[in-house]
C-alpha cells in the first residue's frame, strides 16, 4: 500500500492559542486555555503559506463556537485569515454536500479537544472519513491535526478512559476504535500532567505491536510518511515500545489481575528530537 503522503500533527492539549475565548458558563472557562504560537505556526508552515485553508472540526467539543474562535484568533496572529469551522455534531451534519465539499477543498483540518467518543460516533463509516483518509494517503501537502481528544482519535486503536484506582491490572483501561489514520501508534494526551503512564502501559500490554505516544501539554508530534515522528512545542513526548517484550502475561489474565511486563522500552523526547516508528530508533 505504500506510505501516506500527508502529515499528522497530534497535540497533547492545553495549548495557548494567543487568545482566550470566554464561555458564559464559569465551569467551562478553564477548558479553553492559552498556547504559544509555536505549534500553530508549525502547522501553518507545513502547508501552502498565504491563502492556506484550514477547517476547524469541533465535533468533540461541548463549546464548539468558543473553541473554533480560539483557533480563528490564534491563526490570525500568524497572518492566516482563511480559517473556517465545521460544527459536525451528528451523522446528518457530515452527509450534507456542502460540508463534504469543504473537506475536499481544505488544505488542513484541526480536530478540537473534548470527548473522543463523539468524534468516532459521528465519523465512523462515513463518506467524510473516507475523504480525509484518501487525501491523507494521496496528497503531500494535506495535513490532519488534532488536540487532546482530537489527537487521540487519530490512531486506529484509541484510549477511551481508565480507572483512577486499581491501575496496572487487566481491565482498568477502556479501548475502542479511532479514526484509523495512524496504524502503528496509540496516542495519549495531557500525559505528564495527569500521570497517565499506567494506562498507556496496560494499553500496550493489550496491543504490544504498537508504539505508545504520550503527549505532554503544549507539546505535539509531527508525523510524516506515517513513520517519522518529530517533537514540537514546549514540553515532552514520552514514547513506549513494547515490541521487544520478553514477558507479557496480559492474554492469560482474568479481570483485575495484575499485569507483568518485562523489557518495555521508554524514550523521553524534547522539542526537535525525532524517532523512526518502524525501526524504533532515534534519528
Amino acid at each position: 500500500m505504500g506510505l501516506p503522503k500527508g502529515k499528522i500533527v497530534a497535540i497533547g492539549g492545553n495549548e495557548d492559542k494567543g487568545t482566550l475565548p470566554s464561555p458564559a458558563e464559569a465551569h467551562l472557562r478553564d477548558q479553553v486555555l492559552f498556547f504559544e504560537t509555536g505549534i500553530l505556526k508549525r502547522i501553518h508552515d507545513e502547508l501552502h503559506g498565504i491563502g492556506t485553508r484550514i477547517e476547524v472540526i469541533t465535533t468533540a467539543s461541548h463549546i464548539p463556537e468558543e473553541m473554533a474562535q480560539a483557533y480563528f484568533d490564534g491563526f490570525l496572529l500568524l497572518g492566516c485569515d482563511n480559517v473556517g469551522a465545521l460544527h459536525l455534531q451528528t451523522k446528518e451534519d457530515i452527509t450534507r454536500p456542502e460540508n463534504l465539499e469543504r473537506l475536499r477543498k481544505t488544505d488542513a483540518v484541526m480536530f478540537t479537544g473534548g470527548d473522543q467518543r463523539r468524534i468516532t460516533e459521528v465519523f465512523a463509516d462515513s463518506q467524510a472519513l473516507n475523504i480525509l483518509q484518501e487525501r491523507y494517503w494521496q496528497e503531500e501537502k494535506f495535513l490532519i491535526s488534532g488536540t487532546s481528544a482530537g489527537a487521540m482519535a487519530m490512531a486506529e486503536i484509541m484510549i477511551l478512559g481508565a480507572a483512577e484506582q486499581n491501575v496496572l491490572v487487566k481491565g482498568a483501561v477502556e479501548l475502542g476504535n479511532g479514526l484509523g489514520f495512524l496504524k502503528n501508534v496509540m496516542i495519549d494526551t495531557h500525559f505528564v500532567n495527569r500521570r497517565r503512564i499506567p494506562r498507556m502501559i496496560e494499553s500496550l500490554a493489550a496491543h504490544p505491536t504498537l508504539i505508545g505516544v504520550g503527549l505532554g501539554e503544549d507539546t505535539a508530534v509531527l508525523i510524516t510518511d506515517g513513520n517519522c515522528l518529530e517533537t514540537i512545542g514546549s514540553g515532552l513526548v514520552v514514547l513506549f515500545d513494547g515490541r521487544h517484550l520478553k514477558e507479557n502475561n496480559y492474554g492469560h489474565l482474568a479481570h483485575d489481575e495484575p499485569i507483568c511486563l518485562e523489557n518495555m522500552i521508554m524514550h523521553v523526547l524534547p522539542k526537535g528530537k525525532k524517532f523512526e516508528i518502524q525501526s524504533g530508533l532515534l534519528i
